[in-house]
């Protein structure tokens, strides 16, 4: 979906450095000196407008969340949702997810979720899936050992290409759910587009994931 040019954007993102960390490779290993606490971190990576973000840092105040986001003009609606929120253990990144090893060390990161990610359907974009094997290298590398890596998508065919992904990565599967809502899972927070299609009637996939128990 095209975003809305916000010709304001750059001088929002210069007004809120607290919120949104510039030159991110400069807190690498040091991120719990930002929080100011030693809380678990929790990534998301493509955080869109901040909904899902801002409502686990409400339900999980001892959890720091970080929300990665490369579209100024959906950061900074984001960042917006997370003033209003006016919850401290948010901070968000302006940036590309390939560039995640130059963000965090090796066992920084508690938790990655992946939601509604571009599922790329073309083949010849394979590699920009965020659950290509390049990508789980990353996050491998980022994650602690029982660190978990969790996807929601409405895209069936980017679930079923995850799920092997996953296990041919050599990656346990903990939870595979093929309707989510039907869980009823109290702990489930909806993004944005979680609410558009489960309104519509579609279904929401899940899987959690974790990766070999090695470095």
């Amino acid at each position: 979906m095209r975003q809305r040019h916000k010709p304001w954007a750059d001088e929002f993102l210069q007004e809120n450095t607290h919120l949104i960390i510039p030159d991110p490779s400069n807190y690498k290993n040091k991120w719990h000196e930002v929080f100011e606490n030693n809380n678990p971190i929790h990534v998301e990576i493509g955080t869109g407008k901040g909904q899902f973000i801002a409502g686990m840092a409400k339900q999980f105040p001892s959890i720091n969340f970080i929300g990665i986001e490369l579209a100024k003009s959906v950061i900074v609606s984001a960042a917006e949702k997370v003033q209003e929120s006016e919850h401290a253990n948010i901070r968000l990144i302006n940036e590309n997810a390939e560039n995640l090893l130059d963000m965090f060390m090796t066992d920084e990161i508690s938790t990655i979720y992946l939601n509604f990610s571009d599922p790329w359907p073309k083949n010849r974009h394979e590699k920009r899936r965020l659950t290509f094997h390049s990508f789980l290298k990353r996050y491998e590398n980022v994650l602690k050992p029982d660190g978990e890596l969790i996807l929601k998508t409405d895209n069936r065919g980017l679930f079923e290409y995850s799920l092997v992904s996953f296990s041919n990565y050599g990656m346990t599967l903990q939870e595979v759910s093929l309707d989510l809502h039907a869980l009823n899972d109290p702990e489930n927070i909806m993004t944005e587009y979680e609410e558009k299609f489960s309104a519509k009637g579609q279904q929401i996939y899940r899987c959690k994931a974790v990766f070999p128990n090695q470095k």
